[in-house]
């Protein structure tokens, strides 16, 4: 099992929106390095660190999980689509995602001031120089230790 990070921001797509709609596809990934990570090294059941980002208080607000794997991202077809990618084919997808699942939203958020403070996770992507990546991958003790964090 691998464990991941992955950035929405709340006011485009919460943790409380994918509570109410149960599952979502992770469209609109517009980075080769994280759709690589998406099309290559996501697995069913891979446990996600749900971070609420550019907001007022940025932080983990709960955990999804990997429902589907090596999804065609149907936005890069629709021309009226932020995300429309007239290179791409329906033949030869440009664009992969992944389908994730509610799991738990954190009764605290693990606010971004909270890990940089935490010495332990000072080796977690999100919170190093130049990192802007919206999904990076999360070591296992790193995991547990945001979710420890949340209680």
């Amino acid at each position: 099992m691998n464990f991941w990070l992955m950035k929405s921001e709340p006011d485009v797509f919460s943790i409380d929106d994918l509570f109410k709609n149960k599952k979502s596809g992770w469209e609109g990934v517009r980075n080769y390095q994280a759709r690589n990570f998406m099309r290559d090294q996501m697995n069913l059941g891979d446990l996600i660190l749900f971070y609420h980002s550019s907001c007022d208080e940025p932080g983990i607000a709960g955990i999804a999980k990997v429902s589907k794997t090596k999804l065609v991202d149907p936005l890069q077809f629709e021309k009226s689509s932020e995300y429309y990618d007239p290179k791409s084919k329906e033949e030869d997808p440009r664009w992969i995602m992944v389908e994730v699942e509610f799991v738990e939203k954190f009764k605290n958020l693990v606010s971004l001031k909270k890990i940089k403070e935490t010495k332990e996770l000072s080796n977690m992507m999100v919170i190093q120089k130049g990192s802007r990546l919206s999904i990076n991958p999360v070591d296992e003790k790193d995991f547990f230790l945001i979710k420890k964090m949340a209680l």
